[in-house]
């Protein structure tokens, strides 16, 4: 990996903090694309999560038309996702998460390793099912999950104290890891934390090894998180979608 780089403080904005820039998506399975969002984008995002429950700490969003234009391959939010996967990038689940000081969780170091479809259906290898805020999600197969990408939208600076995502680099090319295993993945490769500011955009390969402390001292931080594919499932499954 290359050496540490970090970007310097905006002059522009004199509060924008240093992130990390030398992490690379094809090698390291993340990478942040600084200020992709301008502040009418960022402004935008806030209005169409606006009146999303605040009472618990991920909601998940089975439908956004207001965000569909920055989410499609050719905005400014899904253009990052086809950067890693190509002109068929479509969004296909879509999460808020809002932390505050009344909810203030920490994350445990994991791989995601669902997704949400339209209805259930027995097909060879998916499975188990559950079903979350009325979306019915289920494991598919790792292989398809290592052909996906999340990409996470953050609309609060969050610098080390503030529950920056952590990351073991490089993690996502492990496959399918047991959850007794995931502990040591960590010490091996180490940690990175993705600091970031308001309208910057973190690019992540979906099964990642992450997690995420609680913000200490306790403060907002918002971030819109939203997984990517690039083709469809089996039939008669389908993307739930946005």
């Amino acid at each position: 990996m290359a050496g540490r780089a970090t970007r310097q403080p905006d002059v522009m904005n004199p509060q924008a903090q240093p992130v990390e820039t030398d992490l690379r998506f094809e090698d390291d399975g993340a990478q942040i694309f600084a200020g992709a969002l301008d502040p009418a984008a960022c402004l935008s995002i806030e209005q169409a999560v606006a009146d999303l429950p605040r009472d618990v700490p991920g909601v998940r969003i089975g439908s956004a038309p207001a965000l569909r234009g920055m989410l499609a391959v050719d905005g400014p939010i899904g253009r990052i996702a086809g950067y890693a996967l190509g002109p068929n990038a479509r969004p296909v689940r879509a999460v808020l998460f809002d932390k505050t000081p009344a909810r203030n969780w920490a994350l445990g170091w994991h791989q995601d390793r669902t997704i949400v479809v339209e209805q259930r259906a027995a097909i060879d290898g998916f499975g188990p099912w559950t079903v979350k805020a009325v979306l019915v999600q289920v494991e598919p197969p790792f292989a398809l999950l290592e052909r996906m990408v999340t990409i996470r939208v953050h609309l609060d600076p969050i610098d080390a104290t503030n529950a920056p995502l952590r990351i073991a680099p490089g993690s996502h090319r492990l496959g399918h890891l047991p959850e007794a295993s995931i502990e040591h993945v960590v010490e091996e490769r180490g940690e990175r934390l993705c600091r970031a500011n308001r309208g910057d955009v973190w690019l992540y390969a979906t099964p990642i090894v992450h997690g995420s402390r609680a913000a200490d001292p306790p403060r907002r931080r918002r971030v819109l998180q939203i997984d990517y594919a690039a083709e469809d499932l089996p039939p008669p499954l389908r993307w739930q979608g946005l």
